[in-house]
């Protein structure tokens, strides 16, 4: 994916026709996530091989609650994604070429705003959230609007 990601279209010289955007959920990708594909890793210390399967569970599970998780989906990139999920884990415990496989993997998985934009990729608007939101603020003010300042001094009096 060599060159500069792709400008939005409005801001485009050349106005003819382009590969369009998919539309991801805002909400993200619903369920629960698929079965963990890949065998555990062989480790000599037994404690820091449980540690770095609950890493991988964890990261696991909150990863395919993502909007980009819509698309590994559709696409059965299942064991990719748990190749990134190893090497991140491994990477966090200071291995520096995991680190720069799961560098990688995240680019070619839109883990990034990026890699979004190569791939193609934006989240849609959430206008039902939006919805959801404006009204939850229209509540609180007209409750605010209900309520009256009360001087203490006038109800002491009464």
């Amino acid at each position: 994916m060599p060159g500069p990601p792709p400008k939005a279209a409005g801001e485009r010289r050349r106005r003819n026709a382009t590969v369009a955007m998919t539309q991801l959920p805002a909400e993200g990708r619903r369920g629960p996530a698929p079965e963990w594909p890949l065998p555990p890793l062989p480790s000599d210390d037994e404690g820091l091989s449980v540690i770095l399967q609950e890493r991988e569970a964890g990261l696991w599970a909150d990863l395919w609650e993502t909007p980009q998780a819509v698309a590994w989906e559709r696409m059965r990139w299942t064991r990719t994604v748990a190749r990134y999920v190893r090497f991140e884990v491994q990477a966090e415990t200071g291995d520096l070429k995991a680190g720069a496989e799961a560098r990688l993997l995240e680019d070619r998985l839109g883990l990034s705003p990026q890699a979004m934009l190569r791939l193609r990729w934006e989240v849609a608007a959430d206008e039902v959230g939006e919805q959801r939101q404006e009204r939850t603020v229209q509540a609180r003010k007209s409750a605010r609007q209900r309520l009256k300042v009360v001087d203490s001094d006038a109800v002491a009096g009464s």
